[in-house]
């Protein structure tokens, strides 16, 4: 069986690290902890990993956060992979600094980059796993702020708990990895979704 997940973020030096490219570094830290990497592809970075009968398809689309749907209606015919065995990893405003919120469906949310897969795949029919970046402080720019840098005590609660949570570390006794997570969303439980976990 086949899954496609995808990290959204963009391409460039320039968005290393930056809040936007959080699902970016969601699946580095997936393909490292797998001792896989990733390689330019059409319209992706590309990797993938093999688990019993499960290959899972990883991408980091490079076609820019506003026409993420491009690369991943592509690697869906690509690979024949059905919308109901994809997973989108994005940021999320709406959420404090650390916490995820997994669900099967639903509104993009105002998030650009789950606008356009909708778009593209005229459906919200997917499932997505935010994580939560926290919003803007006063009357600073939002679009700034996704595209800005975590500063050095936002990265200890950011980043660096999406790497030890991927590679299974337990930052407090609620915490579990993320590819916990991602079992949830392909072969669990229906009443694992729609809940804000601590990451």
């Amino acid at each position: 069986m086949k899954f496609l997940i995808v990290g959204l973020g963009n391409p460039g030096v320039e968005y290393v690290n930056t809040r936007h490219n959080i699902g970016f570094k969601v699946l580095d830290a997936l393909s490292e902890s797998s001792n896989t990497s990733f390689t330019e592809d059409r319209h992706a970075h590309y990797s993938s990993i093999k688990h019993k009968a499960r290959t899972f398809h990883l991408i980091k689309p490079t076609t820019f956060m506003n026409l993420s749907g491009k690369a991943v209606k592509y690697w869906m015919q690509q690979e024949n992979i059905k919308i109901q065995n994809i997973l989108i990893i994005s940021d999320d405003l709406n959420l404090p600094l650390g916490r995820i919120r997994l669900r099967p469906s639903g509104s993009s949310g105002g998030h650009n980059g789950l606008e356009n897969i909708e778009n593209v795949l005229n459906s919200n029919q997917y499932a997505r796993l935010r994580i939560g970046i926290s919003s803007p402080k006063d009357s600073f720019n939002q679009i700034d702020f996704v595209l800005g840098k975590f500063n050095n005590d936002e990265y200890e609660d950011g980043y660096e708990l999406v790497d030890f949570h991927i590679m299974g570390g337990g930052i407090t006794p609620k915490s579990q990895p993320i590819d916990i997570y991602i079992g949830k969303v392909f072969w669990g439980p229906s009443n694992g979704f729609d809940r804000i976990f601590p990451i």
